[in-house]
């Protein structure tokens, strides 16, 4: 896996307000490990009302078929075993602007 691809993952349930589900999400890092880290994403698109949250319209090269909202703020590790499979890779901009925001969110 590599950072920037877009894998549909089942996130797992849980209380409060993290994202679950069955849900694109984008590769930060392979931990080598058996869980990689993810940024996941929403349909939803008032998400972008809340910070360290980015827009991303659909591609042929990323695989979605739906305007998505990167959420920053939710970046976690997941098992190996949950990913169901490659959609494809976001645009080069997009990255560089998830790089800055990362950077901004963890205060590097």
């Amino acid at each position: 896996m590599q950072k920037g691809e877009v894998w549909i993952v089942e996130f797992p349930s849980v209380n409060g307000h993290e994202q679950y589900g069955l849900r694109p999400a984008i590769i930060i890092a392979d931990t080598h490990t058996s869980v990689v880290i993810v940024i996941p994403c929403t349909a939803n698109l008032h998400a972008l009302r809340f910070p360290f949250t980015l827009r991303l319209d659909p591609s042929k090269k990323n695989g979605l078929d739906a305007a998505t909202v990167i959420l920053l703020i939710q970046l976690r590790a997941i098992d190996r075993m949950r990913f169901v499979r490659k959609n494809g890779v976001i645009e080069q901009n997009t990255l560089i602007k998830i790089n800055r925001l990362l950077k901004t969110l963890l205060g590097l």
